[in-house]
């Protein structure tokens, strides 16, 4: 499908959301991910195609990216960066099964590293949106306070949010460091077998399933979605 860029947002520092138009409507489940293609001059190694989640949510007439700048980016997100309003690039069909649970009365326990917050995003939304009432508790960890996205949003509609930076500002008075898996057994074990959504940096997902399990909790409670490249992002 080609769609074409309405608007580039800046979400948080050094993340920015892209919204595009599409001729046909994106059929789509909130939490699910795409692949843009971007043919551009002179690709690097890295190729013409990356896989984002959809940071929109199906209830939003727009279709949105969303992404960090990295300091020494890649051609392709030179060139998706460089896109003007009205230029073109070529999605996928959506697809993932990062999704809501159909139970409604499961309590929803997001475990958020940097970009990951994304897919977060588009299930709140679309959760407001309709006006649907779920127990969601966040855990938000970022690289620093000026680079948690979304705050307000999750803010109104979470039962509780819990930022965690790394590398703080002097007028941070949140949590310092890093979320840890003992840190997330503890949180779930307050509210009654919630299931745990683990997004972000592949390298801290792939510990965080092997350590949580380890402790106790039920593989089937935890659903994850990887974010390769991005391990340097926290």
């Amino acid at each position: 499908m080609q769609v074409s860029l309405d608007h580039i947002e800046d979400t948080a520092d050094h993340i920015k959301t892209l919204w595009f138009k599409t001729e046909t409507p994106l059929r789509y489940v909130a939490g699910q991910f795409i692949e843009v293609t971007l043919p551009h001059d002179n690709p690097d190694s890295r190729g013409t195609r990356r896989w984002f989640t959809v940071s929109s949510s199906p209830t939003e007439s727009l279709i949105a990216i969303t992404t960090k700048a990295a300091d020494k980016p890649s051609s392709f997100m030179r060139a998706l960066f460089g896109l003007k309003k009205g230029d073109s690039v070529t999605i996928s069909d959506a697809m993932g099964d990062f999704v809501l649970p159909k139970d409604t009365s499961i309590p929803l326990m997001y475990v958020v590293g940097g970009i990951g917050v994304t897919p977060v995003r588009s299930m709140i939304k679309w959760l407001q949106d309709n006006g649907e009432k779920r127990d969601v508790y966040v855990m938000y960890m970022a690289h620093s306070d000026d680079q948690l996205a979304f705050k307000p949003l999750l803010d109104n509609y979470c039962k509780q949010v819990t930022y965690t930076v790394h590398e703080p500002s002097t007028s941070w008075t949140g949590n310092v460091g890093r979320i840890t898996s003992d840190d997330i057994y503890s949180a779930s074990q307050k509210y009654n077998k919630p299931f745990i959504f683990l997004s972000g940096p592949e390298e801290m997902i792939e510990v965080f399933v092997a350590e949580l399990t380890e402790l106790g909790i039920n593989p089937s409670r935890l659903i994850t979605d990887y974010f390769p490249g991005y391990n340097g992002s926290l």
